[in-house]
């Protein structure tokens, strides 16, 4: 397949967000047909098995004739998926300050999974949020509905205006008792916040597994300096992006004790996601967005 990388700071500029995600996702859509994934479509069957027991009154006996096995007509409030996207617009979602990337990154991927969603004919609403919510859509499958999504993220993009905070878990349960339906939530977020310890933000991740919702975390880093910390040996002011504190000094004088404790919270992070199934992506900004699109089809084939 062929690979897409994004020039974040090229997408900043980029004044029509919904004609560039639509390009993406038919450029992701060509090359997939094209590639070992071929087996993947936009277009999902409407047809499930039929399970022993239930009524025969939907089978369909065309289908049958062809393949010698039951199937069961769907219909459309079966095949229909409500998808909320959620996205962590705190301050350290506005990192690296040159591109804004992390949150640029997750933008125009949130806006190329709308327009898939809306291709599929599934309905999809979006969540921005820092220690609070910041701007909430209705859930909808509408194409003028997506379009005023896409305003949002292009909005987001084009005059960042971060939250002053991050509180994930109380967003994340608020949430959680908001949506009525078994739902796909998808959820784009580096995780880190100041005041939050790791288990608060998996019991979030947790309360919306117990209603019943299938979950995707991207964990979204800038791979290169906050996991691996590939600073050049000079004195540098490293400055929080949330507080505004300076912190003066040499890469190598933390860089042993920063690589070990980053390693700990994404072993964590992602081994509870495993025990709450919940499907943990890693995700480094400077990668080709297919990563996103292809494990977000993978998951829209398993939501029955």
């Amino acid at each position: 397949m062929k690979q897409t990388v994004i020039d974040l700071a090229a997408v900043r500029k980029f004044e029509n967000l919904e004609f560039l995600a639509k390009q993406l996702v038919e450029g992701f859509i060509t090359g997939l047909h094209q590639s070992p994934y071929h087996g993947f479509s936009v277009e999902f069957s409407e047809h499930r098995l039929y399970n022993s027991g239930e009524s025969t009154r939907h089978i369909d006996w065309k289908v049958f004739a062809r393949t010698d096995k039951l199937f069961v007509k769907r219909y459309e409030e079966e095949t229909n998926l409500r998808c909320h996207l959620l996205l962590d617009v705190s301050p350290s979602m506005f990192y690296p300050v040159e591109t804004n990337g992390k949150v640029t990154f997750s933008a125009l991927c949130a806006a190329a999974i709308a327009t898939m969603l809306q291709k599929q004919r599934d309905a999809v609403g979006l969540v921005t949020f820092s220690d609070k919510v910041e701007a909430q859509t209705p859930v909808r499958s509408t194409s003028s509905h997506v379009h005023t999504l896409l305003l949002h993220l292009q909005q987001l993009i084009s005059k960042p205006s971060p939250g002053k905070n991050t509180n994930v878990s109380e967003v994340i349960h608020q949430i959680a008792q908001q949506i009525p339906k078994r739902s796909l939530v998808i959820l784009f977020s580096d995780m880190l916040s100041r005041n939050e310890d790791t288990a608060g933000l998996l019991a979030a991740l947790q309360h919306l597994k117990h209603n019943n919702h299938e979950v995707l975390l991207f964990h979204v880093t800038d791979k290169k300096t906050e996991e691996q910390f590939e600073f050049a040996e000079r004195p540098y002011v490293f400055i929080d992006i949330e507080t505004g504190e300076e912190v003066k000094l040499q890469p190598s004088q933390v860089r042993d004790q920063y690589l070990s404790a980053m390693k700990a919270f994404k072993q964590e992070l992602a081994l509870k996601c495993g025990q709450y199934k919940i499907d943990f992506i890693p995700v480094d900004i400077q990668e080709p967005f297919e990563k996103i699109l292809l494990n977000y089809l993978i998951k829209r084939g398993k939501v029955r």
